[in-house]
This record gives structure tokens, sequence and C-alpha cells, in this order.
């Protein structure tokens, strides 16, 4: 069957390390690899799953596994997206097609991506149950990278730290007036607001969800005139900031929209203002987004990388004042949410099914193996109006680090 011979050899290329036993419709079992771990065994349920694994393997291998049609007996889905995509392997994704699919791709995701559009993209992920995030984000429901400053780091830890560093970076001084673009659950426009003593901040999110929950936060924060929470787009917001800030949001703005996007912070940002960009890309060639992580989780989603944003950078007139990457911060970050996750699948299975855990499961299986084994990165962006509103070394971020680190201490004192 020509579908078995393309996986056979598809296989026998990408898995040279490991065991992996394949069990075809038909009955017929391979393995491939030298034998050692991890080990993972896998059938079919019918030869037709067989070659749409061929014929379309990033998006298909998702399908298969959320509809129970490519069964895991030994193993995990990550241990099999581990198995395939290390980079001393080869690439599932080298099968028939993928260059006519890359074509196709790259011409749909140069549609507008307009308000209207942007808030359903938004509302497909980010409107779940809030129950379902609360039992696998840490206490302040930090739904991005983390930053493990040191080996120990627990999750609550290196979100911590995450949110230090990033408000270190942008300088945040006490009285200054911040837009936080994208802002989530609340977390870091509270921490900017309580820690770092910023005069206002507003938050802008298109998840009514979100809203809800950072309003209440808000409202019980003991600040709630210095830190609101609105429902509107970045495009729709006026007014001027000292600092902007954005986590997490960037990689939904899609390629068509990045000279708007930079141009509305050019525009809202002061004079001497600092904004820092916080977004998940990529250190490879321009790809287009997983075809299965696009059409299940993330719609419109699509990871830049620096050649694809810099030029939109150049033309906003905003300056590239430093630019960090955070390479496998967010492989750690969604292996401890993948592992909460699994702990609390019984909990999850009766929010929603059985079938909506084997997806949300590929999910965090397929982001992290993205950030572990390929060119998934997080790229850190501080940009500027002019060129000496940041100081000359990077001095400064530790030490600002160490000031609200203490400030953090305090407050636990004081609230305790």
């Amino acid at each position: 069957m020509l579908s078995e011979k393309l996986l056979t050899t598809a296989f026998t290329r990408a898995v040279r390390k490991g065991t992996l036993i394949m069990t075809t419709a038909g009955g017929e079992t391979f393995t491939f690899g030298d034998g050692g771990e991890p080990r993972v065994s896998f059938r079919f349920t019918d030869a037709a799953a067989q070659l749409a694994l061929c014929l379309h393997p990033e998006l298909k291998l998702g399908e298969l596994f959320v509809d129970g049609r490519l069964v895991i007996d030994e193993g995990s889905i990550f241990e099999l997206l581990e198995l395939v995509l290390q980079k001393t392997h080869g690439d599932l994704g080298e099968l028939p097609l993928r260059r006519l699919r890359k074509m196709r791709t790259m011409l749909q995701r140069r549609s507008a991506n307009d308000a209207a559009k942007a808030k359903r993209n938004v509302a497909h992920h980010y409107d779940l149950d809030g129950r379902l995030y609360a039992l696998f984000l840490d206490s302040d429901r930090q739904y991005s990278c983390a930053y493990f400053d040191h080996p120990d780091a627990t999750l609550e830890d290196a979100q911590l730290a995450k949110k230090r560093h990033i408000a270190a970076k942008l300088m945040v001084d006490p009285g200054q007036r911040v837009l936080d673009i994208g802002s989530g659950w609340g977390g870091l426009g509270l921490y900017l607001g309580e820690v770092a003593q910023a005069g206002y901040v507003r938050g802008v999110t298109l998840s009514e969800e979100q809203l809800d929950v950072s309003r209440k936060r808000a409202a019980t924060s003991g600040m709630p005139e210095r830190v609101r929470f609105e429902l509107e787009d970045y495009r729709a917001t006026t007014g001027t900031f000292d600092r902007i800030v954005s986590v997490g949001m960037f990689e939904h703005v899609g390629p068509s929209s990045y000279d708007t996007y930079f141009s509305a912070c050019h525009k809202l940002l002061e004079d001497d203002g600092v904004m820092l960009l916080h977004t998940i890309g990529r250190s490879g060639t321009p790809y287009p987004t997983n075809a299965w992580i696009e059409k299940y989780i993330f719609p419109g989603g699509h990871l830049p990388i620096l050649s694809e944003m810099m030029p939109a950078i150049e033309r906003s007139g905003l300056v590239v004042t430093d630019i960090e990457i955070l390479r496998l911060h967010y492989a750690i970050t969604l292996e401890k949410w993948r592992e909460r996750f699994m702990e609390h699948r019984d909990e999850i299975r009766r929010l929603y099914d059985e079938r909506f855990c084997r997806l949300w499961e590929c999910y965090l299986a397929m982001s992290e193996s993205a950030f572990r084994f390929q060119d998934a990165v997080v790229f850190q962006v501080q940009l500027a109006k002019r060129n000496d509103t940041v100081p000359l070394t990077r001095d400064y971020i530790a030490e600002r680090e160490a000031v609200l680190r203490s400030a953090e201490i305090a407050g636990v004192r004081r609230s305790a």
C-alpha cells in the first residue's frame, strides 16, 4: 500500500533515536529507531487515516489523534512528537505536498485582520470557561512565557520573575501612565500598578471573559481608579502613555497589520517613552503557522521572525533599543502547564469532554515541542522614539529588578 510505503520511508528517515512502533490498519507492525527511549507505540484504526497523514501531516496528525483514528497505546503524543521533530532527526513535515501548502498558506495570511475578525479569533480561545485556565496556569493566570531566572524556580516563581523582568525593562517610575495591549486576566497591569507604582495603567483586551476577571481583580485591589481594564481594540485607543507593554498579543496581529500596529504604538507613546513587545516568534525563515494550531487553537495566528517585524518598526518611526531572545523558557513553561493539565484531566473532562481533553493535550504537546525541538522562541523587543531614552548598558535591568523584588517582599509583609 502506498501510504505504508510513504510512512515507513518518512519514519525511517526521521526516527534515529528512541523507539517508534507503528501498527497499520491492516495489522502490520513496523519498528523504527535504535530501541532506546522514549518508546512510543501507536496504531491506525483505518487505512484512510494513514493516507491522510501522508498527504498533510501538520494538520492530520492532530486531527487523527483527537478523533481517535491514531491511537497511542504506549507513550504520549508529546513523546511521539519528540521522536520525529528533534533537530538531529528528520522532519515528518517533509511528506508530499508540503511546499504547495506553504505557498497557499502564505498567500492566505495576507488577508487583513480587522477589529471584528480579531475579536472573533480572540473569543475562540480566550473566552472559554475560566475554570479551565485556573486548573493549569499559575495563581495569577499568566498565560505567556515565564522567566526561569534560577534552576529551582517554580511556575509561580518564574511568572513573577517575568513580570519583574518586563517592568524593569519598561523602566516604570512612580506616577507614569502605562498602556497594556492585550492585558489578559490583569496580572501584569496590577503588578505595574501595585509594585512598580505606575500612576495609571490602562489594560485593553478583546476577551470578554478576561475583561470580567480583570475588572473584578482591580475592584478588590485597592487601585480601582489607577488600574482600569477596557474591552477595546488597540486601534481605537486614544491618548498618550509613558510606557507601553504588550505580552502574548502580537502573535494575533498578523503580518498584514504590522504597519498598523507599530504606527498605532508610535502615536500612543510619549516622545520620551519606552515600549516592550513580548511575543512568540521564530528564529528560522518565514513560514505559516502550523495548520492544525491555526484551525483549532489560534485562528489567524502567526509567529513572526525578526525580518518580518523590523521593516514595519522602521517605517513607524520607532527605534529598537534592545532585543532579548528567550529560548527554552517557554518550553519549560509549557511542560509545567502540560503536567498540570494532565493532573487535572478528569476535572477538565467534566467541564468539557474527552475530545476536548485530547485537543488540548495535543495543543500543549505541539507547542512545547516547537520550542524544545524546532525554532520557536520568544522575542522581547524594547522600543522608543529616541535612541537616548534607555541607559547605555543593561545594568539598569538588574538594578531595577532588585528594587522591584524588595517592593514585592514589602507588599507581602503588608498583606500578611
